[in-house]
């Protein structure tokens, strides 16, 4: 059986703008995009771990909203299941700790991207839900 990975991704809106992180070369899925996050630690929700993954990797902080999906995806080293959450960009400029590049795209631009394949039904998501 595969190893279950839980983790959460930030929406990052601001000015009607979305956050997108490009992962590191070295890094698994190395070079593909993302919305920015990481893993549950033991004894943590998942908003909770959120605000502390975006405070560790942008060096910012942000104010956790509503759900946009949770999708489950395997990879060849486990099982992903990604939760994603709107949130609102409070306090700092994301700086680059972990991810080689950020963008700031509208979300019909969103597509452009070579996204991870955990976060594709989220970008969906929000693509629709924007257009309505």
């Amino acid at each position: 059986m595969k190893k279950q990975i839980n983790v959460v991704g930030a929406v990052i809106v601001k000015d009607g703008m979305i956050l997108c992180a490009q992962r590191g070369e070295g890094s698994s899925l190395g070079g593909m995009w993302e919305f920015p996050g990481g893993k549950i630690e033991p004894e943590e929700t998942p908003r909770d771990a959120l605000q502390r993954e975006i405070d560790e990797e942008l060096k910012c902080q942000v104010s956790v909203g509503e759900e946009v999906t949770t999708t489950p995806h395997e990879y060849d080293f486990g099982v992903v299941t990604l939760t994603t959450f709107y949130c609102e960009l409070i306090e700092g400029t994301p700086e680059l700790t972990e991810h080689a590049a950020v963008k700031w795209l509208a979300p019909d631009e969103l597509g452009q991207l070579d996204w991870a394949p955990a976060d594709i039904p989220a970008v969906d998501l929000i693509q629709e839900q924007r257009a309505a």
